[in-house]
């Protein structure tokens, strides 16, 4: 993972491939605005400072580079000798009046991929007065410089656009940026500290998602993936209890026996504990954890197998999010509930009509052995409640309607709390990780779940698809306890490389689940 360091050194000082600076986009009349915009760039203070000690004029260097600060262009200048450094990147920021903290964490990214062959990188851009932007994203506080805001949003784009999952390659690629230097003023430091340890466990959180995501499902087989999050978890503090397949007959979590009873792996339950002495609140946070997803009996076509080794990423997720949390000594209680099963097609697999008895004691009557996450979850819902959290949040993989519903950008939220809804919304705004609530409507749909010789069916048909799964959910969640889904089936992986992404998994929602318990810890 890249590193990040705080200085309040001079930036035409530093010894390092790369210096960044700013340049914003001049602004346009209102009756122009439709046109490209060509005039040169306008350098940001730092900038100015850093092309008047090359010695070159700025207005005149900028139009002879064409550089004009549109959004994420970069331009890129030798020193020849007159700087430390080996090369000036000139990254445009867009208007000057627009740097909002999602904007920077995204320039951040772009800084990321063109510094790719470069070791060390230098940048002042952590001083930009910035568009402080509200929860619901009204401007709260336009025009100010806070390092706080800065400090996180460029350092967590920095780290996520320097991702690279190389573990399978034979060939290394060339090389990669190790280390960022953010320059600030010197009064700014201390604020700046907090900012850049929250950064660096969000993106770590994000890319141990991404990590095990993009990891071959023949790597990360339940039993496997159980002992890697185990090692994962070692020495942080946080106790860890796995579940094994004689464990979950014993205390009967026939949901995820059934999901995983068809493959030669077994299925675990995972459950990390983070429990410091002083904690204000005790949450849950319970991921979909299957390895494969084939579909079972109810066979997937191959075609849609291909990205089913992201099926885990709610595992993943809860399991970043606790080591976060952990890593932060955040004062709140947080369980994390693994549901791991490899969902395999053969002898031995539920079949469809089959009935199963959850951990909570409801039979379910399994109509598609496709929608095998909600089968798991129930149990990991259960476990949790029993555990004694206030609060659930579980999130999963789920349904392909919420793909259709909300496409690759958006994850969606469900839930019967309207506190904890609006904090998690808060938090994804801050983290720049879209959700939108849909409507649990328990009185219009839940009597559709009833099943025909068992409590419950777990499907019912694809009208309000991501609603039905939530709702077969939320017959899980005891009374008086905050429960929330999250739906991330669009958002986890991605088939398009981006300025904070590579094509693969994504990471979402990690940084949002550890903002709300960074949120919770402070109330």
């Amino acid at each position: 993972m890249l590193e990040l360091d705080l200085t309040d050194a001079s930036l035409a000082d530093a010894a390092v491939d790369l210096v960044v600076v700013g340049i914003h986009a001049q602004a346009r009349p209102a009756e122009e605005r439709d046109v490209p915009p060509s005039a040169p760039g306008r350098p940001t203070p730092g900038a100015a400072a850093v092309l008047a000690a090359l010695g070159v004029d700025a207005a005149e260097e900028l139009a002879a580079l064409g550089a004009t600060g549109a959004l994420g262009s970069c331009v890129r200048l030798a020193t020849r000798g007159a700087l430390p450094a080996r090369a000036v990147l000139l990254v445009g920021l867009g208007p000057v009046d627009g740097v909002t903290r999602e904007r920077l964490r995204r320039v951040g990214g772009v800084i990321a991929g063109a510094a790719a062959r470069d070791v060390t990188l230098a940048t002042d851009l952590a001083t930009l007065p910035i568009v402080v932007l509200g929860d619901a994203g009204a401007d709260v506080t336009p025009g100010t410089a806070d390092p706080a805001e800065t400090v996180r949003a460029l350092a967590e784009g920095l780290t996520l656009g320097a991702y690279r999952f190389d573990a399978y390659r034979t060939r290394p690629r060339p090389v990669q940026l190790e280390r960022a230097t953010l320059h600030l003023a010197s009064a700014d430091l201390e604020p700046a500290r907090a900012a850049l340890s929250l950064a660096r466990a969000g993106a770590r959180a994000a890319l141990t998602v991404r990590d095990l995501v993009n990891t071959p499902p023949q790597d990360k087989r339940p039993p496997v993936l159980a002992e890697r999050v185990s090692a994962l978890l070692e020495g942080t503090g946080v106790t860890v209890t796995v579940l094994d397949e004689g464990a979950l007959a014993a205390g009967g979590y026939g949901g995820i026996l059934a999901v995983g009873q068809g493959s030669s792996a077994p299925p675990r339950l995972v459950e990390l504990d983070w429990s410091p002495p002083d904690a204000v609140a005790h949450v849950a946070i319970v991921g979909k954890g299957i390895t494969f997803d084939t579909g079972g009996i109810s066979l997937k076509p191959s075609e849609a197998m291909e990205t089913m080794k992201m099926d885990m990423a709610g595992a993943a997720t809860a399991a970043a999010v606790v080591r976060a949390a952990a890593e932060l000594a955040l004062p709140v209680r947080v369980t994390g509930v693994l549901c791991l099963a490899e969902n395999m097609p053969s002898g031995t697999a539920t079949r469809v009509s089959d009935v199963l008895t959850t951990r909570s004691g409801r039979t379910v009557e399994v109509m598609n052995t496709d929608a095998e996450g909600r089968l798991v979850l129930a149990d990991g819902i259960a476990h949790a409640a029993e555990r004694g959290a206030s609060a659930i949040v579980d999130v999963a993989t789920l349904t392909g309607a919420v793909v259709v519903a909300l496409g690759d950008e958006i994850a969606a939220l469900i839930g019967d709390d309207d506190v904890l809804a609006e904090a998690l919304l808060a938090s994804a705004a801050r983290a720049d990780e879209p959700l939108w609530r849909l409507p649990l409507a328990k009185d219009l749909y839940a009597d559709k779940l009833e099943g025909m010789h068992a409590d419950l069916r777990n499907v019912t048909g694809r009208p309000a698809g991501t609603i039905m799964a939530a709702l077969f959910l939320h017959r899980f969640v005891p009374p008086g306890v905050a429960w929330a889904h999250l739906d991330i089936a669009g958002v986890a992986w991605s088939a398009e490389a981006g300025p904070l992404r590579t094509k693969g998994g994504t990471g979402a929602p990690a940084r949002t689940l550890l903002d709300w318990l960074v949120a919770t810890a402070e109330r």
